[in-house]
């Protein structure tokens, strides 16, 4: 089996994709590269008939053919097909080649002019390093096709030294044939070894990027999200193949002492198995001491900040049926001493699972329950302001399970009316509103479920449900509503085109709040 280069791909499907499509790159780039030639050459010409080859319809016709073999190898195979390994070889190589080929022929056919000679030289030397630069390869396939693809170059060569009709002007002494051909050769030869050198060197590079980008027993893909205190990256398993989520925080964002305790939450937050919340798999330490977890992978999903925003405000029953998949999620990590600290719709997944629609998934468990500090007379606030309870502004280290039932009545209120629940100009305005002023009840909602998202944003923590598994129990008791049921989820799904979803969501953000002051400094 031909097997393709290192790449920094993390199977052997994705290199072979990543090879496909560097080749696609190339023969677009060379493609209108000649083109542009092209019309130079026919723009010269017309401006100045006496530079025109004898033979230049030929050369035209051989220019033509050309362009038309290498748009069909372009658009026809490498953008239509999926090809093997081993055909996007031959093309590699029959691209060298023929271009050496035709690019030797339009020389030959200018016998004529000495220019052309040189040019067709250089445009050569433009595809074979161009070629270094975009295709993966080891300096040694790149040494030997490119060798052989200049076989008809040198081939020319000889030709023109035997048959030149160059005109020389008085007084000026011609190059002796000898030296043409050696100069001819001198010049593909320092080509041929400059592309290699350069597929050695990038093909390296390569290596060592995707080197650095291994952690543990996964390599790491494509960066798939962002948050303040990291990058979220898909990533493979060497072993499993499986798509998974890393997640990658540094430590000039969140300070080495507090990776520490992170890394204690993660050891906790791997051990909630509730079907609602987000597998982690594993996590570690990268050598220059990046702390790291790999998590599920929901591809297909949707979180429902997304939701929300491409469909607008949600059923009542799917809304209780999501608030009741969150509430069992978290009553396993309060029961576990987690604290989730960031519910937020961004934070909850929509998914299918197992031919099961509308499975949700809390992500991000747990992750920010140590990562606050006094300070002085303002407090650092991890999370997001308009999920934020009370007593997670005014008093953070206060902080207990009550404040994620505010946040789930919070996502209900978003998911029910298509808005936050306060909204303002300023994180500040928005964080003093959630202190100080009483909620607006949600409008077109079934009363029994407006009612206990309005318990879950009561100011004080005792009014609000007494535990996630009481409001679990509440929601429950409403009994389904008639605006959802499987059938309408089945077929929801079913038109259902989902752009790609990270597996965690973006990690929060870090306020400091003066209250006094109502000052907020990022």
């Amino acid at each position: 089996m031909v097997r393709v280069p290192w790449s920094g791909s993390s199977s052997e499907e994705e290199a072979r994709a990543n090879l496909q499509a560097r080749l696609t790159v190339q023969l677009k780039v060379m493609f209108w590269c000649f083109a542009s030639l092209l019309g130079f050459l026919a723009a010269l010409y017309e401006i100045h008939p006496a530079l025109r080859p004898a033979l230049n319809r030929y050369v035209f016709v051989a220019f033509a053919v050309g362009l038309v073999h290498l748009a069909s190898i372009w658009r026809l195979l490498l953008v239509r097909r999926t090809l093997s390994v081993a055909t996007l070889y031959a093309l590699d190589a029959y691209f060298l080649i023929g271009t050496s080929t035709f690019i030797g022929l339009a020389a030959v056919l200018s016998v004529d002019r000495r220019p052309a000679a040189y040019a067709c030289l250089l445009y050569w030397c433009f595809a074979i390093l161009s070629r270094a630069l975009i295709v993966p390869s080891t300096g040694t396939r790149t040494a030997v096709v490119t060798g052989i693809g200049a076989v008809p170059l040198a081939a020319a060569a000889v030709v023109l030294a035997a048959r030149a009709q160059w005109p020389v002007p008085p007084g000026y002494v011609d190059v002796p044939w000898p030296a043409f051909v050696l100069g001819f050769a001198q010049i593909a030869v320092v080509g041929v070894l400059l592309a290699a050198a350069g597929s050695r060197i990038i093909y390296g590079l390569r290596r060592q990027v995707a080197a650095a980008q291994q952690l543990g027993q996964y390599t790491l893909g494509r960066k798939i999200g962002e948050g303040g205190m990291g990058a979220v990256h898909l990533a493979h398993h060497l072993m499993l193949r499986r798509p998974t989520a890393i997640k990658l925080l540094l430590p000039d964002r969140v300070g080495r002492e507090n990776l520490e305790r992170f890394e204690r939450e993660v050891k906790h937050m791997s051990q909630l198995t509730h079907p609602n919340t987000v597998a982690v798999f594993d996590y570690g330490r990268s050598p220059d001491g990046m702390f790291y977890y790999a998590m599920e992978y929901l591809g297909g999903g949707i979180d429902l900040q997304q939701l929300v925003k491409q469909h607008g405000r949600q059923p009542a029953e799917r809304v209780r049926q999501i608030l009741i998949q969150v509430c069992g999620a978290l009553h396993e990590a309060h029961e576990r001493g987690l604290i989730h600290r960031d519910i937020k719709p961004a934070n909850i997944i929509l998914c299918e699972r197992g031919g099961l629609p509308d499975v949700a998934k809390v992500v991000d468990f747990g992750l920010v329950k140590e990562l606050t500090a006094d300070a002085g007379s303002s407090q650092m606030i991890l999370g997001t302001p308009a999920y934020l309870a009370p007593e997670a502004i005014t008093e953070p280290s206060s902080v207990g399970p009550a404040a994620d039932l505010y946040a789930v009545g919070a996502v209900g209120y978003f998911l029910s009316t298509g808005r936050a629940v306060f909204e303002g100009k300023t994180s500040v305005d928005v964080c003093v509103q959630h202190v100080t002023k009483a909620p607006v009840p949600p409008v077109g909602v079934p009363v029994a479920l407006a009612t206990l998202i309005m318990q879950c944003l009561a100011k004080l923590p005792a009014e609000r449900p007494a535990s996630s598994a009481a409001l679990a129990d509440a929601l429950r008791a409403i009994g389904p509503l008639a605006d959802w049921d499987e059938a309408r989820a089945v077929a929801w799904w079913a038109s259902f085109r989902p752009s790609e979803v990270v597996a965690t969501s973006e990690l929060s953000t870090a306020l400091t709040i003066d209250m006094a002051r109502r000052e907020v400094a990022p």
